[in-house]
């Protein structure tokens, strides 16, 4: 009760920001909901004369909710389809997830990023945007304002990547009577869902393909989306290394492991033995996965709420900056990596 107490006003602004967001963005899938609901929470924190009132229960969501969402994520993922039909792009993957970290780490010592940004903008670029940064944002403890900071940069190339790739693949020569070349393409040179989606349909729809390209698109972005493991249980890692030499002591890696990432896991391993082993239809978690799309988008209106934007803006350069290059790195190896395996 008490939690209530503290909490319910913050948690229901969230709520009167992402419930219209959620519907916007499903009428504006480039764009998405969660970035609709980080820019609502941004200006309507302008607004705010006192937000102590609201503070609990704002960040309540933009952190525990946001782990509840990362969940979710795991009972959208069939891991025996997803390996099975990924391996041929596992490659590519491995290559444009490597190339797009080492862009990160590189820019962040050469033009002194803050870490967290780096980080977040390097592991959102390469993995799966927003649902990447959801992931890592709580094991690096990166702040609300971080989070915002990475989220609009790689909002921008989505929006980049939905729009020009199209055309870019007409004009590089992609088998127009197979979306499969350009269904690569997208999946792994494309790092949020939406936009990949939005690509691919619109090659299908370029070239009468049906859902050929969309199908395969999706399937490599869910390959990529199991990147998430390796890459937070590493963070985690590092987390605890660079504490111990900033305390001069003995950390315990338990302390900032992200037990979170084990159900994650579980709820992956229970889609993967009920659709594959019981015959359950993968439509059935399809609520679960919705659950978690929601849940993306209320944690952003609560981390909006946390931003101060007129900073945002003033520190967004380096940040945009960095999001090209890892754009344009990953773009070119994914290319080059198709061209080397006969893919395109």
């Amino acid at each position: 009760m008490n939690f209530i107490s503290r909490s319910w006003k913050g948690i229901l602004l969230c709520l009167v920001i992402a419930i219209p967001a959620w519907f916007a963005g499903q009428a504006l899938p480039v764009i998405g909901g969660p970035v609709i609901a980080i820019l609502a929470g941004m200006v309507i924190t302008l607004l705010l004369k006192n937000k102590e009132p609201l503070q609990n229960g704002i960040t309540f969501v933009s952190k525990k909710i946001l782990q509840y969402a990362v969940i979710l994520l795991g009972f959208g993922l069939n891991l025996s389809v997803v390996l099975e039909t990924g391996r041929q792009s596992l490659p590519i993957i491995i290559a444009t997830i490597s190339t797009s970290l080492i862009l990160a780490f590189v820019l962040h010592k050469v033009l002194k990023i803050p870490g967290n940004i780096s980080t977040l903008v390097g592991v959102g670029s390469s993995i799966c945007g927003g649902s990447a940064i959801a992931v890592t944002a709580p094991v690096i403890e990166a702040s609300d304002e971080e989070v915002a900071q990475a989220i609009s940069v790689i909002f921008l190339f989505n929006v980049l990547a939905a729009v020009l790739f199209p055309a870019f693949g007409t004009m590089l020569g992609f088998s127009t009577t197979d979306g499969g070349a350009f269904g690569v393409f997208a999946g792994t040179a494309i790092n949020d869902t939406s936009s990949v989606t939005a690509a691919a349909a619109t090659w299908d729809s370029m070239y009468h393909l049906g859902t050929a390209t969309l199908d395969k698109a999706v399937t490599v972005k869910l390959t990529r989306t199991l990147a998430i493991i390796p890459i937070t249980l590493v963070l985690a890692f590092w987390r605890t290394r660079k504490e111990e030499e900033a305390e001069g002591g003995k950390v315990s890696f338990k302390q900032v492991f992200p037990f979170f990432i084990l159900f994650f896991i579980l709820a992956s391993v229970i889609t993967t033995v009920m659709t594959s082993f019981f015959g359950v239809p993968i439509e059935f978690f399809t609520p679960l996965k919705e659950l978690s799309k929601f849940f993306i988008v209320l944690a952003m209106a609560a981390i909006g709420l946390n931003t101060n934007i007129i900073k945002l803006v003033k520190t967004g350069a380096k940040p945009i900056f960095l999001g090209l290059c890892c754009w344009i790195g990953i773009t070119l190896v994914s290319l080059m990596m198709q061209h080397f395996l006969g893919i395109w």
